[in-house]
């Protein structure tokens, strides 16, 4: 049975002297779907039609033992470099010139009596390996070409472009920015940025991570001394070892803002405001005009505010300049020359590349850790790739673990963030189950699989929801005994 191939547009050459063998291929591959033009000999091609790509070349060598085959190719790939060359000679031919010729770069040698499905599958795979060279060649310029890097900000996509542009706009300035996102999508790097793209880029650049330090250890590393709010000093300490004073002239970077107690939130506000603070034993005030403040957060603060956990009056004065950057999810142009640009950092050999399947498998995964999960994902592959080029198969991902799950690192993050959003546990598994009720188009089994329960707890979810929905359309409805009812079961979406 005739299969078309998968472009009914693809261009196949016949070159070939017996004109009956030309009408018998222009049949067979017509009725497979090419477009197929034809000439009694190569000759022929090049005078009239050497300006015309074709995407396979069939040509029949009248001898199977001519010199020129050889000679033949070269012209060939001379003039088309591109295109594969499929041979084929009369029965015993399979030596001498067709032979010299697979070695000048033929696609492939066939003798004859040839089969029509030998011809078929074989010139499939030609065009099968120019497709595949053709897309290797456009990721390629993609990659190495078409690289968006300002700075240490790598990226090509339209959000990373408007954030280029912005950084640009703002580096000279002395305005306080405030950076959102979620955690690896490269905040610091957007700090760093804007600190060396304007006229501070010779002086400090000093990173005060606010997570993860107690309240004390954090007073101390911002404003120097170990006096802190909790010892009852109200007036800022500056030292010489305070990360404001050692930004003098630069860039002080509060990474994850949003970690700050309430004290010393109090005690940053006042420093911004007043724009000097006077260390001990000072006689002159410790001006603050020269230090640009970029603060980060992977919060969304303005929830923070509004529930009176973050200061309002700190955050509009954080947030003078906002820049938001987006998950790399949504960013996916960004995935390849992300991936290319952590693999050259990771190696000096030019030889390593991402095949075409291993640049799929990358720009198809999820990446809930961003930058920094696909940034240890090249690291995992270099170490397990058994030659220059990765493959998919190098590629480890989060749901290649063996059970389709998310791993230990992925999994604490996902918790972490839902602790951060203050997501009720109720809210959490509802909306987890949606999403797998998604993922598998609505196939209860299948999402039961993904959620690892039984099918019956999904249709018990189900009937749970009509009866709901039927009871609030009725006109009786009382919403009061059924949120009592609903408040003493244990795990509601998994009753």
């Amino acid at each position: 049975m005739n299969q078309a191939p998968t472009d009914s547009d693809s261009i196949l050459l016949v070159v070939d002297g017996d004109p009956a063998a030309r009408r018998r291929l222009v049949a067979l591959f017509t009725g497979d779907g090419y477009r197929v033009e034809t000439a009694e000999d190569p000759d022929e091609r090049f005078r009239q039609h050497d300006g015309h790509a074709v995407d396979v070349a069939l040509i029949a060598l009248a001898n199977p033992d001519e010199p020129d085959g050889a000679h033949l190719l070269a012209r060939w790939r001379e003039r088309h470099p591109d295109t594969p060359i499929v041979l084929t000679t009369a029965e015993g031919g399979r030596g001498g010139a067709a032979v010299a010729a697979l070695r000048a770069g033929a696609f492939d040698c066939l003798s004859g009596p040839i089969p029509d499905e030998a011809l078929r599958v074989t010139v499939e795979r030609a065009l099968a390996q120019r497709r595949l060279e053709a897309e290797n060649r456009r990721l390629r310029r993609a990659l190495d070409g078409d690289e968006q890097r300002f700075g240490e900000l790598v990226g090509k996509s339209a959000a990373m472009n408007e954030i280029q542009a912005l950084i640009r706009k703002v580096a000279s300035s002395r305005s306080n920015v405030l950076i959102t996102g979620e955690s690896g999508t490269g905040k610091e790097v957007v700090a760093r940025t804007i600190h060396r793209a304007g006229p501070r880029r010779h002086a400090p650049f000093v990173p005060v991570r606010c997570a993860g330090l107690s309240e004390d250890r954090l007073a101390h590393a911002l404003f120097g001394g170990g006096g802190g709010a909790r010892e009852g000093r109200a007036e800022s300490r500056i030292d010489d070892g305070s990360a404001v004073a050692l930004a003098a002239g630069g860039t002080l970077f509060l990474d994850e803002i949003g970690d700050l107690s309430p004290a010393l939130q109090a005690r940053l506000l006042a420093l911004l405001q007043e724009r000097a603070s006077r260390p001990l034993d000072a006689t002159a005030p410790h001006p603050l005009d020269e230090v640009r403040l970029v603060a980060a957060t992977h919060r969304d603060l303005q929830p923070e505010v509004a529930a009176g956990r973050f200061r309002r009056d700190l955050y509009y004065r954080l947030a003078v300049i906002p820049i938001a950057i987006p998950p790399l999810r949504e960013r996916r142009e960004d995935i390849p020359v992300l991936a290319t640009h952590f693999l050259r950092e990771r190696t000096d050999d030019d030889r390593f590349r991402f095949s075409e399947h291993a640049l799929r498998k990358l720009a198809r995964a999820p990446w809930l850790g961003n930058a920094r999960e696909l940034e240890n994902c090249i690291e995992r592959a270099l170490s397990l790739a058994e030659s220059p080029e990765i493959r998919a198969r190098d590629i480890l991902l989060s749901s290649d673990d063996g059970r389709g799950g998310a791993d230990a690192s992925l999994r604490d993050e996902l918790i972490r963030l839902a602790l951060d959003g203050r997501v009720p546990l109720k809210e959490l598994s509802e909306a987890y189950i949606d999403a797998a009720l998604e993922a598998a188009q609505g196939r209860k089994s299948l999402a039961a699989r993904i959620l690892d329960v039984n099918r019956r707890t999904l249709y018990r979810r189900e009937e749970r929801i009509e009866r709901r929905r039927a009871l609030e359309a009725s006109d009786d409805f009382d919403a009061e005994p059924l949120a009592a009812a609903a408040s003493r079961e244990r795990s509601p979406a998994f009753q």
